[in-house]
């Protein structure tokens, strides 16, 4: 395995490239988190379309509204939920448990209810974190009736009067599921997937960390068109993604490569869990990616039908190549579906660096490409052209060694153990040389941009 490490100048302006965007790129996601971070999301209603017309502000998101009792495959779009306000009153008309102070409070989809309750009933209807006594834990109750609130365990005790005023204000009827989308077009057939939940209310890396960092990837897809188009989806968890597959079959087909978008903004290293198909083009990038250019530790896990949307994609009917990027995967950091998700835990750092991921791994799927040698008997003389100075830094005689037409510049990256973006520079230098040609006889872009 060559092991040489380039100058500034040799390597691709690439990877130096997003590095330094990543510092800035990561302030403007955390802002971002920050602002959609108030509103009460969940699997249907006002909170997921305020997000997503917050989101307008940033890419041209086409906003898609799928009427209750509409099938998608087993399942069925439920009623729309939203709620005004949600509080439990004392014997002085104080609020001991308030919506308005934060939206966990309220157990998610609690169907109305004003009424006097015994403390025994309200405390079957409360739940608490004893391990995190200053969290308000997160529960919702999807696809079922009840009602119910959150709240911090060392605030139990405070709940000692005999009954209480309870006021749920929400309505549970008819409406819609509300999902974005934003399709970009590219300059040849196949295009990836990007897909991120929309149903947590205000945590902040799972998953308003997804839902910042897939924007602002869509922002830099529609500056900078790219070989293949890409659409993004911000959907509710589970139902969401099967209502988009629902109402796309289609288009599937030329979906080339996918990743789903979670828990992307606390200081782990990041996480990568494969596609069902296990050694798809995504699986062998992220692979790729995280060995030459992860900051910290970096996992790869294999596929399980568990988690998040990628089990959705990848149920056998459809198969797809969808892979999960995650840092901390959930449920395996304490703060993971409470208050103490909140915008302390998340970090502009972070943040930007599962960006830079994201964005080096889509270019990697984006530019790969099969080259032809066209000197293919013996080792052309580079010196005439002015590349043996570079030869082995950018991966010359790798690449002339095997572009026969059967390995990707992907493949040669693996086999010689160099860099993708540097690989890409070399391609395109022996292309402008008149030693290299792309198999389909167009050249390598002319500009490396993510």
């Amino acid at each position: 395995m060559i092991s040489v490490e380039p100058t500034a100048a040799q390597s691709s302006t690439l990877d130096l490239q997003l590095r330094e965007e990543s510092e800035r790129i990561g302030a403007e996601a955390h802002a971002l988190v920050a602002r959609l971070f108030p509103y009460c999301r969940s699997l249907t209603g006002d909170g997921v379309r305020e997000t997503l017309q917050a989101l307008r502000t940033v890419i041209p998101l086409e906003v898609h509204e799928v009427p209750t009792g509409t099938r998608a495959y087993d399942w069925v779009v439920p009623n729309e939920w939203n709620v005004r306000d949600a509080y439990v009153l004392d014997s002085c008309g104080q609020r001991v448990i308030d919506f308005r102070a934060h939206t966990l409070h309220v157990v998610g989809n609690s169907a109305q209810i004003d009424r006097r309750t015994s403390r025994e009933e309200l405390l079957a209807h409360v739940f608490t974190d004893p391990a995190h006594p200053d969290w308000i834990p997160y529960r919702h109750l999807y696809y079922r009736d009840g009602w119910g609130f959150c709240m911090r365990h060392r605030d139990l005790g405070q709940l000692d009067e005999p009954d209480y005023r309870v006021v749920i204000d929400s309505t549970l009827q008819k409406g819609s599921l509300t999902y974005g989308e934003l399709v970009v077009r590219g300059t040849q057939s196949g295009m990836f997937l990007v897909s991120t939940h929309t149903c947590h209310p205000s945590l902040c890396n799972d998953n308003l960390s997804g839902i910042a960092t897939t924007a602002l990837i869509a922002r830099e897809w529609i500056r900078h068109p790219r070989r293949h188009g890409a659409r993004f989806v911000f959907a509710p968890a589970t139902l969401g993604p099967l209502v988009w597959l629902s109402r796309n079959e289609p288009i599937l087909p030329q979906i080339r490569a996918g990743i789903v978008v979670a828990n992307v903004g606390d200081q782990g290293g990041p996480t990568y869990y494969r596609s069902r198909q296990d050694t798809a083009p995504v699986d062998r990038t992220i692979a790729h990616v995280f060995r030459h250019a992860a900051s910290g530790n970096a996992s790869i896990r294999p596929f399980a039908p568990v988690g998040y949307d990628q089990r959705q994609y990848c149920s056998p009917g459809f198969n797809l190549p969808i892979g999960c990027l995650q840092r901390t995967p959930n449920g395996e950091y304490p703060q993971y579906h409470s208050s103490g998700d909140n915008l302390d835990f998340v970090t502009a750092a972070a943040l930007g660096d599962s960006w830079r991921l994201l964005s080096l791994a889509l270019h990697v799927l984006d530019a790969d490409a099969t080259f032809i040698n066209l000197f293919p008997k013996g080792e052309p003389r580079l010196g005439p052209h002015g590349l043996h100075a570079i030869a082995e830094s950018l991966g010359l005689f790798w690449i002339l060694n095997l572009s026969d037409g059967n390995h990707s510049l992907l493949d040669i990256a693996e086999r010689s153990g160099l860099p993708f973006w540097r690989l890409l520079e070399g391609a395109r230098r022996l292309e402008e040389a008149g030693l290299l040609q792309r198999q389909s006889g167009a050249g390598v872009p002319q500009k490396d941009r993510f």
